[in-house]
Order: C-alpha cells, then structure tokens, then sequence
C-alpha cells in the first residue's frame, strides 16, 4: 500500500457530453441560405499581378501611383495614434474616478465622524 494512499490519485471524470448551443443542424440547407444569409454567390478573385523584386504588384503599374507600403504605414500611423489618444483619456478618467472615490470617502468618514 503507498503511504499516502489514494489521496494524490483522483477519480478519472467522465467525459465531457456537451450540448450544442447551436440550432444550425435544425435547419435544412434552403432555410440556412434564407434564414442566416448563407448564400453568398459565385466567389471571384483577380490575379492581374506579377512578382517583382520581391514584391506582387498589378501588372498595371503601381496602385494608383501611391506605394502601398507607404499607405501601410501611414495607416499604422494614424492608428498609432488613435491608440495613444484612447490611453490618454482613458488615464484621465480613472485619475478622475480615483480621485471622486477618495473625495466620497472623505465624505463619508466627515458624516460618520459626526454621527
């Protein structure tokens, strides 16, 4: 017999049954296509490009004569920035949330004090 038993060894769980949450498998094709918007039609794509230097572009030329890579970035950029801006406020905010918790504790220890 071990020395500690069967303490460190637990029961094996039965495995796991889990129920569908989904209605999908309810629904025939046609009413998936209807109800849910499942027909999207024939798919398309356009391979008008070439491989050059290490780089796919349209085999038209550039895209419109803005580099993409700079439009990427610019892009990147002005997210960049979003983000920065949303910290910022969201700092200001909880500085502001901070600072009324302790004015309402203030408060409440000043009307207990006079109780």
């Amino acid at each position: 017999m071990p020395l500690f038993g069967s303490m460190f060894s637990p029961k094996k769980m039965p495995p796991w049954k889990s129920a569908s949450l989904s209605n999908l498998h309810s629904f025939d094709q046609s009413t998936q296509e209807v109800e849910l918007g499942l027909d999207y039609g024939i798919p398309t794509v356009n391979l008008e490009k070439k491989f050059e230097n290490g780089r796919w572009i349209p085999e038209t030329g550039s895209s419109g004569g803005v580099d993409r890579r700079e439009q990427l970035e610019e892009e990147n950029s002005l997210l960049q920035l979003k983000v920065d801006i949303l910290l910022d406020m969201f700092s200001e905010t909880t500085a502001k949330s901070l600072l009324m918790e302790k004015e309402l504790d203030a408060r409440k220890s000043v009307s207990q004090g006079r109780k």
